[in-house]
């Protein structure tokens, strides 16, 4: 009998596991699309999330810091994202040239738009041992490490956080602790406090560089410190560099790099790196057991989880278990906050590294948005913010809801569009030097949409994603401010990437479209003067398309470059196409940097106008 009743409540016990609802502690996420990515090309195969805007914050520049943040250093990463008082504030750790390699320190650039962003500035110093204090044996120099830069009090203050700690292993008895500082509505900061000291060491006030932050006299900034300690999700985030022997925390373990959202039951989803994820349902105090979820495909770089503005859900990772290329960055989203789906392109693109370091990790990696609490900004949108190579910093604009898919004819002219503003429906790729901006046309009338490219290792792209159709018909008005270098390449493409349809403006002023794989001159193209492109498309296995210039035909019934079965993507970028990333110089280690890294060259500049796109 007691056998019996074992193996019954064993087989029952399995059966529960075995068939536990998707949502519960067992899986409590689950991604049901059939997309993947392949990692062999560029943006995995994957389709592209409509609209998204993708701006450079910062380009590093080693030999020419004024350029920069004026310190030259090349390792930068961590990036954290909030909005207040009608500005965004994005905060990241910088090193000279290797993560965790001292010294470290961590500055803050902030924007009115998430377009223009001001010069870096270094908001926690690297650290500085008070007279007499030595590093400890085992240790060389300091460090700083986070997860978590900002919070935003109930009482409307603006704290700034970072942590300190021993090179290079800032966790448990190598950190120091972490440090708080106020950001003021006038752009300038209260003084630096440590707000927790590591509870696996003996720092404290009389042997640390910073007063506790009990001593300050500001009593909104008490508040605002308080209401954080008190906050478990949000403190949640500290929990890697110091899990809390001094009873800080409930738990006794954690996963590292933690973001969450709150389900619609009230319950909030924990994620972590690695695909790690639990539930909890008491705002952060306790959690279910750490789960991994087997449908999350992902190596070390970060998760980033959020219910979004029109009450969906959306997590975005690299989705690739490769832990030296964390690209590309992806979004799935869903209704409820359990089940995902569209797999879809955030940032596909992989520019070179410019510069060797340890653990420079290739693609946008890290990513982030504006946690909960930590501000709402105007607009449909959800805001990311990533380290590209962890070398620049990025932020990333998605309009809501996302999606792949667009319905109807395109008509664009921009004439209607703000200067420098937003471009609905197009993905814009805009390095800091190789801009896509909305401007008044160069022969003062109307609008037009500009690329410009001083980058000698990056460049400008705008993407026009159109209703998928295998005959599409598609014009476009161009005018290059030069025909003696710069180059405009223009791709159709399908949903994968696939490029069937290639016409080039190339240095020198000549004009090229491939039939093919046979490079066609079509002619020579003049500066600063307006050319009218129409193409008609048959995208099938076995394919062709016509071309006409100025109304002229140029080329009729010219062979694909590639099969394709249809197309929606127009894709307009000032240099050549690229694939992966990879080792630039692979007998050599470390690296030397890109030769002229630092230097721009001769800027060209391009317009594009009235496109139009319809099925025919």
């Amino acid at each position: 009998m007691y056998r019996i009743s074992f193996f019954l409540a064993l087989i029952l016990l399995l059966n529960q596991y075995a068939t536990a609802q998707t949502g519960s502690i067992h899986e409590p996420v689950r991604y049901v699309g059939g997309e993947s990515v392949d990692p062999h090309v560029h943006e995995g195969r994957l389709r592209l999330a409509v609209g998204v805007e993708s701006r450079q914050t910062l380009r590093v520049n080693r030999t020419k810091p004024e350029l920069a943040e004026d310190y030259g250093w090349t390792y930068n990463h961590a990036s954290n994202l909030c909005y207040w008082n009608g500005r965004f504030y994005q905060q990241y750790l910088s090193n000279p040239v290797d993560e965790h390699i001292a010294p470290g320190h961590t500055l803050i650039t902030h924007s009115a738009d998430g377009r223009k962003w001001s010069k870096p500035e270094v908001v926690f110093p690297a650290y500085e041992a008070p007279a007499g204090v030595q590093i400890p044996e085992g240790y060389d120099g300091y460090m700083m490490h986070q997860r978590m830069g900002f919070y935003v009090a109930p009482n409307g203050r603006l704290l700034t956080l970072a942590f300190y700690g021993h090179t290079e292993d800032p966790f448990k008895e190598g950190g120091i602790g972490r440090v708080v500082r106020e950001v003021y509505k006038d752009g300038s900061y209260g003084p630096i406090y440590f707000i927790r000291y590591s509870s696996h060491t003996d720092w404290n006030e009389s042997n640390t560089s910073f007063p506790f932050y009990k001593k300050s006299t500001d009593r909104g900034f008490l508040d605002a410190c308080e209401s954080l300690l008190a906050d478990k999700l949000k403190t949640m985030q500290w929990w890697d560099e110091d899990n809390g022997l001094d009873g800080f925390y409930e738990f006794e373990k954690a996963g590292s790099a933690l973001s969450y959202y709150r389900r619609k039951d009230g319950k909030v989803v924990l994620l972590w790196k690695r695909s790690n994820v639990a539930l909890s349902e008491d705002n952060g105090k306790t959690f279910s057991p750490i789960v991994k979820v087997p449908t999350l495909t992902m190596a070390g770089g970060k998760m980033w989880g959020q219910q979004t503005k029109d009450g969906r859900y959306a997590i975005s990772y690299n989705p690739i278990d490769m832990d030296e290329y964390r690209y590309p960055l992806i979004a799935i989203s869903g209704d409820d906050g359990i089940i995902f789906d569209n797999m879809l392109i955030i940032q596909g693109e992989v520019p070179a590294r410019r510069f060797f370091g340890r653990w420079k990790d290739f693609g946008p990696c890290y990513t982030r948005g504006i946690i909960e609490g930590n501000g709402n900004p105007p607009g449909n949108d959800m805001w990311l913010t990533y380290s590209m190579n962890k070398e620049d910093m990025w932020v990333s604009r998605v309009p809501l809801p996302i999606s792949y898919a667009v319905n109807g004819p395109v008509n664009d002219n921009f004439d209607q569009l703000e200067i420098s503003g937003p471009v609905p429906m197009w993905n814009i790729y805009a390095p800091l030097w190789s801009p896509v901006e909305v401007v008044n046309s160069p022969e003062g009338k109307g609008k037009s949409l500009e690329l410009k490219d001083k980058d000698p290792y990056d460049y400008a792209r705008a993407i026009r994603i159109f209703e998928e159709g295998q005959e599409v018909s598609l014009s476009l008005k161009v005018r290059s401010g030069q025909n003696d270098h710069g180059r405009l390449e223009f791709d159709v493409a399908d949903r994968y990437g696939n490029r069937p349809v290639r016409i080039h403006f190339e240095e020198g002023g000549v004009l090229v479209a491939y039939d093919g794989h046979d490079r066609k001159i079509i002619g020579n193209y003049q500066s600063n003067r307006w050319y009218t492109i129409e193409l008609k498309i048959q995208a099938t296995l076995s394919g062709k398309y016509s071309m006409s210039l100025d109304g002229k035909e140029v080329l009729k019934n010219a062979q694909l470059t590639e099969a394709v079965k249809s197309v929606e993507r127009l894709s307009i970028r000032t240099g050549e196409y690229r694939n992966l990333p990879g080792r630039r110089t692979p007998n050599e280690d470390p690296e030397p940097p890109l030769p002229g890294a630092d230097d721009p060259v001769k800027e060209a500049v391009f317009w594009v106008d009235d496109v139009r796109i319809q099925k025919y």
